[in-house]
């Protein structure tokens, strides 16, 4: 076998095609190939590597190529002669029916639609860990106006919100809307004194507590609610996970359908049938 390669970026001529710049066989690797390769701004030495590097490796693939199609047997090339149309016929058909669903399915999906679904099937979902809902704060315990930002949180009234918006910003961290329900490890992140072996000690339905550290920061917490693990997962918490079970219902319910128009109308067509 007869291979012609320049490990440079000065391409050698093939008759009649002057842009080959390596071959294996009878198969050429082209100058347009390389066009891509080699980011903007790159030096002349790091050229010429990536490019040895990129013909190096095509000439490598090529010949395991030409051994593997030399030395399988016919039953095993007829095998994967069998895999690369079916893979082929896989793609153009997914590819083809993602299209189709992206332009024809309904993405709208409205609360009772979501709440329906979730009664129906909510047994189903079962918490696989806690969840909780609560509001923190994170901040310097010298703040000029701590006392009054901690009776605040204590006594927290949606009246408040002016006031919120006026100090949020100068909190290390926040979270103030306990109507969101997150799990123990988001917990874990955001309030890193509690931890799991400590976590009943924190973590208990109307607890409120303060908590101080040694660069005299102070963390305020309040659990509202907690829901223990292999319990019914809260509706609002399954929301996200709903809307993307019924859109993937809705898809696969128009695959179907899809399916069987295009098969109703190639029979209508002539352009079907099965012989006997």
């Amino acid at each position: 076998m007869t291979i012609a390669l320049f490990a440079s970026c000065t391409y050698f001529k093939k008759e009649n095609d002057p842009q080959a710049v390596a071959r294996v066989g009878d198969s050429y690797l082209y100058a347009s190939e390389l066009d891509s390769l080699v980011p903007k701004n790159t030096s002349k030495e790091d050229s010429t590597l990536l490019i040895k590097s990129y013909i190096d490796r095509w000439v490598t693939r090529k010949l395991l190529v030409t051994a593997a199609e030399r030395n399988l047997d016919d039953a095993k090339k007829e095998e994967f002669s069998v895999l690369v149309r079916q893979y082929k016929n896989d793609l153009y058909t997914k590819a083809y029916i993602e299209k189709m669903v992206q332009t024809t399915v309904d993405t709208v999906i409205n609360d009772s639609e979501l709440r329906r679904y979730y009664d129906a099937n909510k047994e189903n979902f079962k918490t696989n860990g806690t969840l909780v809902q609560l509001r923190y704060l994170h901040l310097s315990k010298d703040h000029p106006k701590y006392a009054t930002i901690k009776s605040n949180f204590l006594n927290f009234k949606k009246s408040d919100a002016k006031f919120w918006r006026t100090y949020q910003m100068q909190f290390k961290n926040s979270a103030l809307n306990d109507s969101v329900w997150v799990s123990m490890n988001e917990v874990y992140r955001r309030v890193p004194f509690i931890t799991p072996e400590n976590r009943d000690k924190y973590i208990s339905e109307g607890m409120a507590f303060e908590k101080s550290d040694s660069l005299n920061d102070v963390y305020l917490v309040k659990i509202k609610k907690v829901i223990n693990r292999n319990q019914i997962s809260p509706f609002e918490y399954l929301k996200p996970t709903l809307q993307q079970v019924i859109l993937n219902r809705r898809k696969l319910e128009l695959i179907k359908k899809f399916e069987k128009e295009i098969t109703e109308d190639a029979i209508k067509n002539k352009d079907y049938e099965v012989f006997k």
